[in-house]
């Protein structure tokens, strides 16, 4: 170990994994020393104990590190905190020195090294010390930060290179290392080739690699620029699907989607785990949320996982976790397949999920559904009725949903990967071909782009309503908004039976198939407010799906209205939302005085030249010469501004 003198005065050294200290205390000076001259603050999030009270280990953090707790105060205090990952963990090693185990460098808010004196934890820094701290060789001369770089602090890294170090078959096998990806041969060399290629063809391409103690590779996540663009868009309701996990295919992938504004599946990021545990879920719902710059989002749909719930909870306090409905009646056959009376009891549970209009619906026909010996003992019935609130539609009417939550028997989810990843797909193939299934993803929404946008959709009404929406809407949308505006002649009766100020209930009464194809009256509440052009229905399908339902419309149409309330034309449905460019990823374009936006648009110039230098022998040597052409002239420029000699 070589010793490294630190003080007020010296450049200092970024935290790395295998940095060895003589004590706690030394472990959290040098920390908050480096975040003063990198400006921002430290905070101890976790410490663990032994039974004798010595400490073993502990966790520091950026002090913008998860978010405060909800009040119930009258005049609460703005958040403040980001949930910024920025930390490091260490450990007591033979009960003598203290190893960091795990660095997280990157912040996902801006940091300044002007601000660092205001920060309550660099209080306790006595300017002037000097302290002398063991490195590890290998270490010390990769994370010195140079004056250059201290001028840059304030940018947030998007993307970073790292060395994987993982085991191949065999040995990844074995029970030891059951805390890392259980790699094939030859996997370890497709994911550091997967990462390379994508850094050079997508300069805001965001990784994130997690290693264990023994420096092998355990948890992944990656999100090239598109997806990133595209959260900002439509970010609102976030599906977080962990199939692969949990069925144990050769790659344990863990997808983050969305729906686009042609009810086409999107993705928002991807990750590989060593495995479903708190642990691993949290680190990846982390580097999530650094990768979309701690914006969560509204809602978070997963699967009925008691692991899941804690996490979420903890990282995504502000979004409203739901669970995904369709996994669950997947499930029924699986749960309940061996109670003698499965036709009934299906059929029970089938009524309460689709039929149910109020929460006492629900509560009774579940009541009934439970009175037999097998449902009432039934562990898994027990634990639905607990979440109920969670993934049961009546109880989710309040919270839109973009039509990410089926409310039919008919409504299916498809697997993203659908047709390319199986159980037998290796992770090596699945890399290989992962920008190909990406680009025909991308190819179907800009087909669909174009169709909408050169309305070759002809409705089939002629409703004021229809032809309102289809100026508006992409031609999914309109087609299933039409099938609304169509249910309205089933519609034939309405009555007031209340009024409230403006507010105005009616009771609609419609036509609706029933159990053996039987047709049946059946009464919804709507309540209309003239004023403020409000329309609300007990059905809840505006907050499901994202337009009115034809219970609204019957409503609105009976009180001579012809458009739509502007309320109710969603921007995430429009075909004529212009969206940025990934170029625009960063927002406010080129600031020449910028150092950072100087190399960022160089960069993106320069993979432009490499694309097309190497289509041919003539085009790489073009390149080349005009390359070199290109550096002898700037070696003749006369630097006055010391900012351009910023180095990278």
């Amino acid at each position: 170990m070589d010793k490294v003198c630190l003080n007020s005065e010296a450049v200092p050294v970024a935290p790395a994994v295998g940095m060895e200290f003589d004590s706690y205390d030394d472990v959290y000076y040098f920390y908050n020393w480096y975040a003063k001259e990198q400006g921002f603050g430290v905070r101890v999030t976790n410490t663990w104990y032994r039974k004798t009270k010595e400490r073993y280990r502990a966790k520091l953090s950026c002090s913008s590190a998860g978010f405060k707790k909800r009040t119930e105060a009258n005049r609460p205090r703005p958040e403040t905190r980001t949930g910024c990952p920025a930390m490091i963990k260490f450990r007591l090693m033979d009960s003598t020195r203290w190893r960091i185990i795990e660095v997280e460098l990157d912040h996902n808010h801006l940091i300044n090294p002007t601000s660092g004196k205001f920060y309550k934890s660099h209080k306790h820094i006595p300017l002037g010390t000097k302290r002398t701290f063991h490195l590890d060789d290998d270490h010390d001369h990769h994370h010195h930060l140079d004056a250059a770089a201290a001028q840059q602090v304030h940018k947030i890294t998007m993307f970073r290179t790292v060395i994987v170090d993982a085991q191949d078959e065999g040995e990844s096998q074995n029970a030891l290392y059951s805390n890392q990806l259980k790699l094939n041969k030859g996997d370890s060399q497709a994911i550091l080739n997967f990462f390379s290629h994508q850094q050079l063809a997508d300069p805001h391409f965001f990784y994130v690699v997690d290693v264990n103690e023994r420096g092998c590779l355990r948890n992944l996540f990656w999100a090239d620029a598109k997806s990133r663009v595209a959260y900002t868009y439509f970010g609102d309701v976030v599906a977080i699907d962990t199939a692969c996990l949990t069925a144990e295919f050769q790659v344990p992938l863990v997808l983050f989607l969305g729906i686009n504004h042609h009810k086409q599946s999107i993705l928002f990021g991807c990750g590989l785990l060593a495995g479903d545990t708190i642990e691993s879920y949290t680190w990846l719902f982390r580097a999530w949320l650094t990768c979309i710059l701690g914006r969560p989002p509204q809602v978070i749909i997963t699967n009925q996982c008691g692991i899941l719930q804690t996490v979420v909870a903890d990282v995504f306090p502000r979004s409203t976790h739901c669970l995904c409905l369709f996994n669950i009646m997947q499930k029924i056959p699986e749960k309940l397949g061996v109670c003698i009376d499965y036709e009934a009891t299906n059929a029970a549970l089938s009524r309460a999920v689709y039929s149910s209009l109020m929460a006492e619906e629900f509560e009774a026909t579940w009541e009934d559904m439970m009175k037999s010996n097998e449902t009432r003992d039934n562990k898994w019935l027990q634990s639905l009725y607990e979440d109920r609130k969670r993934w049961a539609p009546v109880y989710l009417k309040e919270i839109f949903l973009a039509g990410m939550l089926p409310i039919q028997p008919s409504d299916v989810a498809s697997f993203f990967f659908d047709g390319y990843l199986n159980e037998q797909t290796s992770l090596k193939e699945f890399l290989e071909k992962y920008d190909q299934i990406l680009q025909t993803k991308r190819q179907l929404e800009a087909l669909a782009d174009l169709d909408s946008k050169s309305s070759s959709f002809e409705p089939k009404s002629r409703s004021y309503f229809v032809l309102q929406v289809s100026k508006l809407y992409t031609n999914e949308i309109l087609r299933m908004f039409e099938r609304e505006v169509e249910g309205m002649f089933s519609c034939f009766n309405s009555r007031q039976i209340n009024a409230d100020g403006p507010v105005v209930t009616y009771i609609v009464q419609e036509q609706v198939e029933v159990e053996g194809n039987q047709r049946d009256a059946r009464d919804y509440k709507v309540c209309y407010n003239e004023a403020e052009m409000e329309v609300l229905c007990i059905c809840g399908l505006f907050n499901f799906r994202g337009y009115l339902c034809r219970h609204a419309l019957f409503i609105l149409s009976q009180n001579g209205i012809k458009e739509i309330p502007a309320q109710y034309i969603l921007s995430r449905w429009r075909k004529d939302m212009k969206r940025s460019n990934v170029d625009d990823h960063n927002g406010g374009g080129i600031h020449i005085s910028n150092p950072v936006h100087r190399y960022d648009h160089l960069y993106r110039q320069v993979v432009k030249v490499v694309e097309e230098g190497k289509k041919s022998h003539d085009h790489y040597r073009t390149a080349v010469h005009a390359l070199e052409n290109i550096l002898s002239k700037l070696h003749l420029v006369n630097v006055e501004d010391p900012n351009i000699m910023y180095k990278y």
